[in-house]
């Protein structure tokens, strides 16, 4: 039986980007005759850490425990015929031990949805800059026997530094993510984002049009933010709320419209529309910024909208307000869009498709 270990920074369930690139896969590996581990750095209680200003010799703490874990994992990579690493290793600037893994007998796989190679910080983190090196991403990607990317624009990047790179979407469990009945009485229309306190700056982006929503619909509609409990907003009537995976689906489903503002710039190209298809996946109506796959996954009016300018955000998510058969309709087709494309089932073949072909050279 083969066996894969994957690398990644968070506890199962914890990280987005895990949960929804390979995490989701791991029973169907199973299935498929693989054995599968994964191996993680960053508990519960090194969240707190991690993602709060200051707190350096804690911080020290876990950058020392990490090191003593990821030397564990290369001693032991031999024992695997797979090695899968998601975004990175090791949280600094260091590559030694995906160089290391690479040369243990076992196959390198890199997996990232994300321009890596440019430098990204949370603010918490922002004085630990110079542990960073995004120019280590390139040279990941050099010593990998496979490369997988989430988007063509990150495998054009990867194309640069290594042949072997194979597109595969970020994708939705549509068995999970599926409309539900929500227990909204009211009658108001919901306006809907969910990220993390990493990405909460993006929504920011969407301050302004919401403003403008609702001095024009009033109390017609209110607004909703997931990822961040921290988050504020009194003029928008807004006290964010927490992801927690257990109520995902039901935190979603309150939800009638769901927004992805984006900034137009070189790291929010390289997005993989995590967000949108979310609210796909559900059937909710999305409005996206025409950023990078956005521009993919939306077919203008069929299964969503696009929107660039404020006059545009508000445009169209009054039509989305203005009418309930047009919200039903979208949603339907978006839902469609993400069953063909962007799910579990249309992808999971690709996965195993790189792994065989690696054992078998």
């Amino acid at each position: 039986m083969p066996k894969i270990l994957f690398i990644a920074a968070h506890r199962p369930g914890r990280s987005p980007s895990q949960r929804f690139r390979f995490e989701q896969y791991l029973s169907y590996f199973e299935s498929q005759g693989y054995r599968c581990e994964l191996s993680w750095l960053i508990s519960e209680a090194d969240d707190k850490v991690l993602y709060s200003p200051g707190k350096l010799f804690a911080k020290l703490r876990l950058f020392l425990s990490s090191i003593s874990k990821r030397s564990m994992d290369v001693r032991r990579a031999k024992d695997y015929d797979v090695v899968f690493v998601q975004r990175e290793a090791f949280m600094t600037g260091s590559y030694r031990y995906e160089k290391r893994i690479s040369k243990s007998g076992a196959k390198l796989v890199f997996d990232f949805d994300d321009a890596l190679w440019l430098l990204d910080t949370s603010d918490a983190n922002k004085k630990l800059d110079w542990l960073k090196d995004p120019g280590k991403t390139a040279k990941i990607i050099a010593v990998s026997h496979a490369v997988i990317a989430g988007n063509e624009y990150l495998a054009t990047y990867a194309r640069k530094h290594n042949k072997n790179v194979v597109v595969i979407p970020t994708t939705i469990d549509t068995s999970v993510h599926k409309k539900t009945p929500s227990d909204k009485k009211d009658g108001r229309i919901c306006i809907g984002w969910t990220g993390s306190i990493t990405t909460i700056k993006h929504f920011e982006y969407a301050v302004p049009f919401l403003l403008e929503l609702k001095k024009k619909y009033g109390d017609k509609i209110y607004f909703k933010v997931i990822g961040d409990d921290t988050y504020r907003n009194e003029a928008l009537g807004i006290k964010g709320h927490a992801w927690k995976g257990d109520t995902e689906v039901k935190d979603l489903s309150e939800i009638d419209i769901g927004i992805m503002p984006l900034p137009d710039d070189k790291w929010a190209k390289g997005k993989c529309g995590l967000k949108g298809l979310s609210y796909m996946a559900m059937e909710i109506p999305a409005v996206m910024s025409p950023v990078g796959v956005n521009a993919e996954i939306i077919a203008e009016g069929r299964n969503g909208f696009l929107a660039s300018t404020n006059a545009d955000w508000v445009e169209k998510i009054s039509k989305l307000i203005d009418d309930a058969a047009l919200r039903q309709r979208i949603g339907a087709e978006a839902r469609k869009t993400v069953e063909e494309r962007y799910s579990l089932n249309s992808q999971k073949e690709k996965y195993l498709d790189c792994f065989r072909k690696l054992l078998s050279e």
